[in-house]
């Protein structure tokens, strides 16, 4: 089996044969072409299968409201006390509701809000707890603004009562896999839906992560399941896929990924990148703190706008903000 990685091009200086990348403000003309037993080859993008170029080429529809023609911000709010980086800063519901005020203000597009953390060694936390944590949350963000908002959990009843006070996209770490009510629940609202790729669950993922060919097995555990979503009644034009950074990889296998990044514009569905603040950005930046690692998540936001990837999940909402629309005037693309 044949992989076409488009290899991406954001100047201005674009040839007469150059192809738009997803309907977007990225272009290519060359694509590497990836096999499990042979080195890449790099061909051009007339040489591409035809599905495969419709794939890359053909623009990406609305996703909850905003459109995908420009990079958009997912401001992340985690209402737990034990988050990585930002645990026990907002499970007051005040807190949060200032904090995603204050994201509002910095440009933030949708606003992520979590109830249970998936960092490395977390444990599960109940369904009443989770909904307890999130919804009220969302209701209050709501009953002020009209701002996009995902829920981010793996349990359908925490999903439904989100949707209800609001919600309007489910971001799920665990694509679909932990409960399987959850892509009903999605597609009974008609609502996007994140798929996440993550080996093992929060409590094991960490422990010892191996692949045979880490880019190549996250691209098909994604394309699998948008496979099982679009059977259980979620349109791909409501699907949007995330590599997983950090979720059962090691420092080399997130490399690996956010230097393939575009790969993954061949499955035809927006890309998400979630890599802010992780460790891999402390270990290889010299930041212990998770703090301490915005300028290193700026850098990676900016290497996946550089790639076309279409929602960059984020702690640091105006820094990120502030770092793409420099990118975007430099290369004479403004966002929109």
């Amino acid at each position: 089996m044949s992989y076409y990685r488009p290899l991406v091009q954001c100047s201005p200086d674009r040839p007469a044969d150059a192809v738009t990348l997803a309907g977007g403000w990225c272009w290519f003309s060359q694509v590497a072409v990836h096999t499990r037993d042979a080195k890449p080859r790099i061909a051009t993008a007339s040489d591409l299968p035809r599905a495969i170029f419709e794939n890359l080429a053909r623009p990406r529809p609305e996703i909850a409201g905003m459109g995908m023609d420009a990079p958009r911000i997912m401001g992340i709010l985690n209402v737990t006390p034990d988050s990585f980086s930002d645990g026990g800063l907002f499970d007051d519901p005040a807190a949060a509701l200032a904090h995603a005020q204050a994201m509002q203000a910095a440009g933030t597009d949708i606003i992520d809000i979590g109830g249970e953390s998936t960092r490395p060694g977390a444990a599960d936390v109940s369904v009443s707890e989770e909904i307890n944590r999130t919804a009220p949350v969302i209701a209050a963000i709501r009953a002020q603004s009209d701002v996009a908002i995902s829920i981010d959990t793996r349990k359908a009843p925490v999903a439904q009562a989100a949707i209800a006070a609001g919600a309007g996209l489910v971001n799920d770490v665990a694509a679909l896999g932990y409960d399987p009510t959850l892509a009903v629940v999605t597609a009974q609202a008609g609502l996007p839906v994140c798929l996440m790729h993550a080996q093992g669950d929060p409590a094991t993922m960490q422990q010892n992560p191996k692949y045979d060919d880490v880019l190549l097995d996250v691209y098909d555990f994604l394309a699998a399941r948008i496979a099982a979503a679009e059977a259980a009644g979620i349109a791909r034009e409501q699907i949007v896929v995330d590599p997983g950074i950090g979720f059962g990889k090691t420092l080399a296998h997130n490399l690996t990924l956010l230097r393939g990044l575009s790969l993954f514009h061949s499955l035809g569905c927006p890309i998400l990148l979630g890599a802010s603040r992780k460790r891999f950005i402390g270990t290889i930046g010299g930041a212990e703190a998770a703090a301490g690692r915005m300028p290193g998540s700026v850098a990676v936001a900016l290497h996946g706008v550089r790639q076309g990837v279409q929602i960059l999940r984020v702690h640091d909402t105006f820094e990120t903000r502030q770092a793409i629309e420099l990118e975007m005037a430099i290369n004479g693309t403004m966002t929109q």
